[in-house]
């Protein structure tokens, strides 16, 4: 359902055209050499002296595991996992914060409203006028719709930039993930929103789109975001070490892992809840069993080492999301109320009456 893989073509110069195959979201080691990106000339230096390629040479350094060894590659992730920590704590405390301020800012707006003019009320709106369609058709859409639109605008957004051949460098730097590349922490939650091909963000936002009632309505918009976005950091971390062990290095990009928490939380959480394949809408087959094979495929893929999909991505993410439902939920969101306390008196420390506590 929700897999990084596909397959595209893309122009890596401006003179040349230079192909590349990107399969699963990964792209071969020789991409490093793109648009305006030639290897430097080589000179009569003695053996295994690596030569400085200035300041004029804008490709990824390249990292040979074999020059700098297991437990040099492993202290790469040092950064990566702290990052990693601190961005899912970060991102609980900033739901736990989010709530606050909606559960607030409600019930004003439901004081506001009992002393708006009801002259305004019964002023007639314009037919035919653009924000009234807009608004009804926002009005239409479930919470959980509403809540992974802002998630798929910035997809689409990303999506655009990549057609953009002078942005194309940095989007490769920062918009995919490579345990090889010198930047290694922001591309981990960039990537999440980065997509090469169309029909890779059709069909990983499609999946995110019709998983997203049932997700948000089970955890709330709040922290549903901080359960996607922490998961997209966690697989794309889980994607870093199994690269980094297995020795297969390669770029990756696109949303499956922050997906396939989602997926694996609802199919957690509702088991016995009914799915579909949407080539194939009569066989229908249960939650619990659909996770199980998507799991199990991916398994097979991180140990046959199959390079369609990151695989271990959608692991990471897969247990991230099943994690969470048993464990993380109770261990993290059940107990940030210390902490909303805390804002709670930061928040109205000096302010007249005091405010609400959540």
């Amino acid at each position: 359902m929700a897999w990084r893989g596909y397959s595209v073509l893309l122009r890596l110069t401006v003179e040349d055209a230079l192909r590349s195959s990107v399969r699963g979201g990964r792209w071969p080691l020789t991409f490093q050499q793109r648009r305006g990106f030639k290897k430097a000339a080589k000179k009569p230096e003695p053996k295994n002296v690596v030569e400085d390629p200035g300041p004029s040479r804008t490709s990824e350094p390249h990292w040979d595991p074999q020059l700098h060894g297991p437990q040099r590659a492993l202290s790469r992730l040092i950064r990566p996992f702290v990052f990693t920590v601190g961005f899912t704590g970060c991102s609980f405390a900033s739901a736990a914060i989010w709530q606050y301020e909606s559960l607030k800012s409600r019930v004003q707006s439901y004081f506001d409203e009992i002393r708006a003019d009801w002259l305004d009320k019964l002023r007639p709106q314009k037919r035919g006028d653009v924000r009234k369609e807009i608004n009804q058709w926002w009005n239409s859409l479930s919470e959980g719709q509403r809540t992974v639109t802002g998630i798929i605008a910035a997809n689409a957004v990303v999506f655009c930039c990549w057609r953009i051949p002078s942005l194309q460098r940095h989007m490769i730097r920062y918009f995919t993930s490579n345990p090889a590349s010198k930047t290694l922490c922001s591309p981990m939650l960039l990537s999440t929103f980065s997509h090469f091909s169309f029909f890779h963000m059709a069909a990983n936002m499609y999946v995110l789109w019709s998983f997203s009632s049932s997700a948000v309505s089970m955890l709330g918009r709040e922290q549903f975001m901080a359960v996607y976005l922490s998961a997209g950091v966690v697989s794309t971390f889980f994607s870093y070490l199994c690269k980094t062990l297995s020795g297969r290095l390669g770029p990756s990009l696109g949303a499956s892992g922050a997906i396939m928490a989602v997926l694996a939380a609802v199919c957690t959480k509702m088991p016995e809840a009914k799915l579909a394949i949407i080539f194939l809408p009569m066989f229908t087959f249960t939650a619990s069993n659909a996770l199980k094979a998507i799991v199990a495929m991916d398994t097979a893929g991180l140990v046959l080492g199959w390079k369609f999909f990151d695989h271990a991505a959608h692991l990471g993410g897969a247990m991230f999301g099943i994690w969470y439902i048993l464990f993380g939920h109770e261990l993290i969101w059940k107990n940030r109320d210390p902490f909303v306390k805390l804002w709670h008196d930061l928040r109205t420390r000096g302010g007249p009456g005091g405010g609400i506590q959540v």
